[in-house]
């Protein structure tokens, strides 16, 4: 189910790149980020909501509470960070680079999480950098 979400995950994240962009024009991309962030926050509590999931919130501990912030703070500063990309530069350029995150988050995850890299996802995490290099030519 896990590779489901991921393709979904995809899915919509390119949407928000377009959206973003016409989203964004004319206006402080801070701002954008901000009422972005504002739409997201409603929706992931009416999820916890809808799904009866509110109970669970007493179960984090300080660990959770603490990296969950840490992630929230970088997932704030790369989308503040994107909406000003994308106002100075084509989604088709800015995305790509965007995406090189993946390449940064497989080495991340050898060096600070110790997963197993195989030859495979060498390979990938190759063609996502060469792919960015040339897009930036």
């Amino acid at each position: 189910m896990w590779k489901l979400y991921a393709v979904l995950s995809a899915v919509f994240a390119a949407l928000t790149a377009i959206l973003a962009k016409i989203g964004i024009k004319g206006i402080n991309t801070n701002v954008a980020t901000a009422v972005r962030t504002l739409v997201v926050l409603f929706v992931a509590w009416g999820i916890v909501l809808a799904s009866g999931q509110l109970k669970q919130v007493k179960e984090l501990s300080k660990t959770n509470l603490l990296f969950l912030g840490l992630s929230g703070i970088a997932t704030g500063l790369s989308w503040i960070f994107y909406f000003k990309a994308l106002a100075q530069g084509p989604v088709s350029k800015v995305a790509p680079i965007d995406k090189l995150s993946v390449a940064i988050a497989i080495d991340l995850s050898f060096l600070i999480l110790k997963e197993p890299i195989d030859w495979k996802v060498l390979t990938g995490a190759s063609l996502i950098i060469a792919g960015t290099i040339i897009l930036l030519q």
